[in-house]
């Protein structure tokens, strides 16, 4: 079964194969997929380890290049792109949440916050950012450094963070993996809201079936191919069907 939508296209992949190695070594990760993310949704996608969950965002986020296949952002292939237009797209057009939040230690939230923007020398804007700061609730810790946060914290940091520069896609790998289940919950209930309030399209890797249960759809993979795509269910639901995976 496939989700069908009538919002526009942001992410698109065409039989994507990415293979590691070569001969009797080769790891085929990727072994054609063709997957569709529409503006504003909020996409899960699952599978037992090895079958290609990362693979398959490092190359929707250009961290990486298919072995064949295409993958279109924003109406942009990325194959057509040399290095330093890849980077400055995803600079851009792209924001990143990571398990291990990948804050800057030397930097205070702020700083950590507004970093894709001092990358790029562009100014804030700063009714966005005062927003952002209230939706993630750190109006007070603005001048903390990453090991004076919760692990929550840092998080909320790292998703403001990617929000900052009002990208296109948000991509978010194992972003709860670190957490308890109390900033797992502010977490996912952030990217929620920027799917909802703000319009970006979330892409999220995940193992857990209540991450799962905030999204709109679950991809699930196995053995390098796409073999469910459906409406997201509630956390039980997506459990039973990760049973038949």
């Amino acid at each position: 079964m496939s989700v069908t939508t009538t919002s526009p296209l942001i992410v698109s992949a065409l039989d994507l194969r990415r293979t590691y190695g070569e001969g009797d070594a080769a790891v085929h990760a990727l072994a054609g997929v063709s997957v569709d993310f529409p503006t504003g949704g909020y996409t899960a996608v699952m599978g037992p380890s090895g079958s290609g969950k990362s693979t398959l965002m490092h190359l929707l986020a250009g961290l990486d290049r298919p072995t064949s296949g295409t993958v279109a952002v924003d109406g942009i292939e990325l194959s057509a792109l040399d290095d330093s237009e890849l980077t400055r797209l995803r600079r851009d057009r792209l924001g990143f949440v990571f398990q291990a939040f990948n804050l800057v230690p030397v930097l205070n939230a702020e700083e950590n916050i507004l970093l894709p923007l001092t990358l790029a020398d562009r100014e804030p804007d700063r009714d966005w950012y005062d927003e952002l700061i209230r939706t993630v609730d750190l109006g007070d810790r603005r001048t903390h450094r990453p090991s004076e946060l919760s692990g929550g914290q840092q998080q909320r940091v790292a998703v403001a963070r990617a929000l900052v520069h009002k990208p296109a896609v948000v991509f978010a790998d194992e972003p709860t993996g670190n957490l308890d289940s109390t900033s797992s919950a502010e977490v996912l209930s952030l990217l929620r809201r920027a799917a909802d309030d703000y319009g970006q399209t979330i892409v999220m890797v995940t193992h857990d079936p209540n991450a799962a249960s905030y999204a709109d759809r679950l991809v699930v993979l196995a053995d390098g191919r796409v073999v469910r795509d459906e409406p997201a269910g509630d956390a039980e639901a997506v459990l039973e069907l990760m049973k038949t995976v």
